[in-house]
């Protein structure tokens, strides 16, 4: 398989974890962007991200950190860190060491999902990470079924492959075996988080017209680590792609369905039901993760003529999110653009 070409340290909103995965005192190791971390929740309730290592004399927190109260305490030598890094507590000085600290990043939990911010430059969020409920109206995690998952580790792919899936009509028919192509009826990428709309039908035959279709997606992107879609027209699903670089060949993915309750039907052979349509939804991800994880990055593409306009869209946007400028074709061309009008 080919490395991607790719920068594996883009800026954005990343999944490191699930939230059920790290309780109250747990410490809980991770490794993405080629940087060991670790995620710890205060008796409080608060959920810390911060690199591993201990800026005393190294130890990793990870393996016998312990939890006190609201900070963190390293297994060395006791020395505790707080929620911002700082060390708070010598437990054989009077005094703490205030010039070092552990770097830590923005942290939200959304969706029984845990996302850090990464930026490769420092620089704070400035767009926020999508809500599968809030972003696309009222209803809320109430009005659905669990949770169901998909976890996939470290596969060779890259962030944008799976972004870019969603701009690809054509392989709806030919990965999925849609019985016709969809039609995209909107695609805006005028800021960091980007909107992606299309008709679509899984039902019927190819003799059937896209004009007769009354169901489709609507999709949510922010940034390249997390998009969710809202279905409409059929069966009322939601999803999270979530997609994590953990150094510079490999990225973790995972992928969370919602099954929406029918009113007035609580009973088991519903949620059975749910439960079955749910699997399909994440087996028919996985035909993508399997195309995804033997793909060569091909830049710049052969393109059909049809498939221009949203490729060319999707990969212009990506570019923003490319702070070391390793964005491929887009950037390189963008770069260029920018130096002819100076």
């Amino acid at each position: 398989m080919a490395k991607p070409p790719l920068s594996m340290k883009p800026t954005g909103w990343f999944q490191v974890a699930w939230s059920d995965e790290i309780g109250v005192g747990d410490v809980h190791r991770m490794t993405y962007f080629g940087q060991e971390m670790i995620a710890w929740r205060a008796a409080s309730g608060r959920l810390t991200v911060m690199n591993a290592y201990c800026e005393h004399l190294g130890a990793h927190l990870g393996y016998g950190g312990q939890v006190k109260g609201d900070v963190l305490q390293c297994p060395f030598h006791g020395w505790q860190w707080n929620d911002e890094g700082r060390n708070v507590c010598i437990p054989y000085q009077d005094r703490p060491n205030r010039g070092r600290r552990i770097r830590t990043y923005p942290v939200v939990e959304r969706n029984a999902s845990v996302y850090i911010w990464h930026d490769v430059q420092g620089r704070e969020p400035f767009f926020d990470a999508p809500d599968i409920f809030a972003d696309f109206g009222a209803r809320t995690a109430e009005d659905y079924y669990p949770q169901q998952r998909l976890f996939r580790q470290e596969l060779e792919l890259h962030p944008q492959y799976v972004l870019e899936n969603g701009v690809d009509f054509a392989h709806f028919k030919y990965v999925h075996q849609t019985p016709i192509v969809p039609v995209f009826t909107r695609h805006d990428f005028a800021g960091p988080v980007s909107y992606v709309d299309f008709t679509i039908t899984f039902e019927g035959d190819d003799g059937q017209r896209i004009e007769d279709v009354n169901s489709g997606v609507e999709a949510i992107n922010g940034g390249l680590g997390i998009a969710v879609t809202k279905s409409w027209g059929m069966v009322d699903n939601r999803t999270i792609s979530a997609v994590t670089p953990v150094d510079d060949r490999t990225s973790d993915v995972r992928f969370m369905v919602y099954i929406g309750r029918t009113p007035g039907r609580d009973d088991q052979r519903a949620e059975d039901k749910a439960r079955e349509f749910g699997a399909e939804v994440i087996r028919q991800f996985t035909q993508d993760i399997h195309i995804w994880s033997h793909q060569r990055y091909s830049d710049p593409p052969a393109l059909a003529t049809a498939e221009y306009e949203g490729f060319t869209a999707i990969r212009k946007w990506a570019m923003q999110f490319y702070p070391d400028g390793l964005g491929g074709s887009a950037a390189d061309l963008a770069r260029v653009r920018e130096a002819d009008t100076i």
